[in-house]
């Protein structure tokens, strides 16, 4: 059953959040079972939304991937405040076929 994970890291900048996506490189090598982000910043901080196949999938993302080097190399202080939740439904326009 595909989740939703919602996030919010309030000490995560906009150079922080590039740096991290460069380094992870999770736009350009997907991680397997990400089916889509999105990210945005307001005055408390960084949020996202991810959609993954499975909670399963998304931890071994994050520690496989992720906290090396948000934790590791990068060393980005707090700890994000995760939620993650049963999708009901999916919609991805491009994946629409004529």
């Amino acid at each position: 059953m595909s989740v939703v994970m919602i996030m919010h890291w309030p000490e995560v900048t906009q150079e922080l959040y590039d740096e991290a996506r460069d380094r992870v490189g999770w736009e350009t090598d997907a991680p397997t079972g990400g089916r889509g982000h999105v990210a945005w910043f307001e005055d408390d901080g960084l949020h996202a939304v991810d959609v993954w196949d499975s909670a399963e999938s998304f931890q071994t993302f994050v520690d496989e991937r992720l906290m090396p080097v948000v934790k590791g190399e990068l060393a980005i202080p707090g700890e994000p405040n995760v939620k993650i939740v049963p999708a009901h439904r999916q919609f991805v326009p491009e994946a629409i076929t004529a």
